[in-house]
């Protein structure tokens, strides 16, 4: 199976002017074909660093697709940089000039003599219609291997991609279409580093693949397979999925869209439980997430001052629950000082339950970090409360 490698094109992605998603869009999009993505780099309008750079990635891979640089102006390098990558000669197609003057007839202007520059494509590459835009694209083939140059406006860069650059690729490697079917499990209260060492074989896995992204207070854990159907891909899935869940047991609290406020929600809504909530420093407040899962309102305290103490925020905590006269009282408190801690607490008619965490993560992801702490502390208590 072949191998990319994509080359975005443009110093304005560089300096973060303009986001780059068409190499997260030609990834996800050749994945589908069972091609695998090595690389994918970013360089300014360099010819001398693009060139390098395609020189480079030939030694490593099948395809080398690159974004951008194909406009009219001095600044547009890419097909110089490709010519001198693959050792040709730019040559003028009055073909491509002809194409170029009709699209700007097209919109009802005349093209000026800079877009000329636009029919220079290397000897011997295969020219590609661009019929939504002005910059015609090309490919140049260097044995098994190719170098694809299309447009950096996305619009265009879609619309070649599927039109062009598939068909091309499907008859010179024989591709087939596939199906990948990814599965996230979500954990918390367990970090990263601590589910590698319980699960690290499983991340060697080639097929389904087994892979880790971390969040504040939780860990994803994604189960990708391949397969010729979404009915395979499910079956090459599933063993793994059992695995992990029997590796992890009840540190995994969903999967795919499950989120810990939707679960709480059910839980609660499910059981009949009339529920309170105490809060302090969270923003947003959490009221308003578990107040869109929730059947019934909940009633809630905001407190506008930080507690002075833990004694006093578990006092606070004593009077909502005797105010509401509910089932199930639930205090949680980010303090933001020197230190980061999240207090949570847990209280039914047994008494209360307390749990105290330290964050040394970024401060702005203090919020994200206690609330999904807080909800998975508060997750495990009410699974216990039902033993």
């Amino acid at each position: 199976m072949p191998t990319v490698e994509v080359i975005t094109i443009g110093t304005e992605l560089l300096l973060g002017e303009i986001p780059d998603t068409n190499s997260t869009y030609i990834a996800r999009t050749l994945r589908d074909y069972g091609i695998d993505i090595y690389r994918i780099v970013t360089i300014g309008d360099n010819p001398g660093r693009i060139s390098s750079a395609i020189k480079e990635a030939l030694h490593r891979a099948n395809i080398i697709i690159t974004t951008g640089g194909l406009g009219p102006t001095v600044d547009d390098p890419t097909r110089q940089a490709v010519a001198d990558a693959t050792d040709r000669d730019l040559i003028f197609l009055e073909d491509l000039w002809e194409q170029i003057e009709k699209r700007f007839e097209a919109y009802g202007r005349t093209p000026t003599d800079n877009n000329r520059r636009q029919a220079f494509i290397p000897d011997e590459s295969i020219p590609i219609n661009n019929p939504v835009g002005t910059a015609p694209c090309f490919i140049v083939e260097i044995d098994d291997a190719c170098v694809i140059s299309l447009p950096g406006v996305p619009s265009e860069m879609k619309f070649i991609l599927h039109e062009s650059v598939i068909p091309y690729l499907q008859r010179k490697y024989a591709l087939k279409s596939q199906t990948i079917k990814a599965t996230v499990l979500h954990t918390a209260s367990m970090g990263e580093s601590v589910i590698d060492e319980i699960i690290g074989d499983m991340e060697e896995y080639s097929n389904p693949t087994v892979g880790l992204l971390a969040h504040p207070g939780q860990v994803d854990i994604r189960v990708t397979s391949k397969a010729s159907s979404e009915d395979e891909a499910l079956r090459l899935s599933e063993p793994i999925i059992a695995e992990l869940y029997k590796r992890l047991g009840d540190n995994i609290y969903g999967q795919d869209e499950e989120t810990l406020v939707r679960i709480i929600g059910n839980f609660l809504t499910e059981n009949k439980k009339q529920f309170c909530l105490v809060e302090y420093g969270l923003n947003p407040p959490l009221k308003n997430k578990l107040t869109l899962v929730m059947s019934e309102p909940i009633p809630s305290v905001t407190l506008d001052h930080e507690p002075e103490s833990l004694q006093s925020f578990t006092q606070e905590m004593e009077t909502a629950f005797n105010n509401t006269q509910g089932d199930i009282c639930f205090g949680i408190a980010l303090i933001v000082n020197q230190t980061v801690t999240v207090h949570a607490i847990f209280q039914d008619g047994l008494g209360q339950t307390l749990l105290t965490r330290t964050y040394g993560g970024p401060k702005d992801h203090a919020v994200l970090w206690a609330q999904n702490t807080g909800l998975d502390f508060l997750r495990r208590q009410l699974l216990a409360s039902l033993d």
